[in-house]
């Protein structure tokens, strides 16, 4: 826990200076990345809102995932989590939203979709960026190894962009 609270700390004070906040989208974390990031003092400064977004419903009703793309793509897709961080973004008014959406298990995986399949996606006015992975563990790790990807892939776009003038 340490560690990621490190990096949410890093997250905020580059959020604080640049004046900009975040929001989340969570579904197999179940508000893990937003327990973490408002686990730094302070980050009420940064931290806008979170959408804990677990059943289908949820993604539609609160971050406007389209019903065609969950029954085109399923939950665990990419397509379904582009629409959750810009849903987030828009719902929250935020310069920033990260979103998750996986298979954590023990069950519910599937050959196409296995224990471990999560998909991220990061969102600003710009536009969005998704990936997916596979990580190895039990429901614990799973999830933990979601945060630390998407705050450290957070972590790293923000370094990277440059302030707007």
């Amino acid at each position: 826990m340490e560690q990621l609270v490190k990096l949410a700390t890093q997250i905020g004070e580059r959020l604080k200076t640049s004046n900009q906040t975040i929001t989340t989208a969570e579904s197999c974390t179940g508000g893990g990345i937003s327990y973490v990031l408002t686990e730094v003092a302070g980050s009420s400064a940064w931290f806008e809102r979170a959408f804990v977004t677990y059943s289908n419903d949820a993604k539609r009703e609160m971050v406007g995932v389209a019903t065609d793309t969950l029954v085109e793509n399923g939950a665990v897709s990419e397509e379904v989590v582009a629409e959750m961080a810009a849903g987030a973004l828009k719902v929250a008014n935020a310069d920033f939203a990260l979103a998750v959406s996986g298979i954590a298990g023990p069950t519910g995986g599937s050959e196409e979709k296995p224990v471990g399949m999560v998909c991220f996606g990061w969102a600003t006015r710009k536009g969005t960026v998704t990936e997916t992975c596979l990580f190895d563990g039990d429901r614990h790790e799973i999830r933990r190894n979601t945060i630390a990807h998407s705050l450290c892939r957070l972590l790293s776009y923000l370094e990277s962009e440059k302030p707007e003038q």
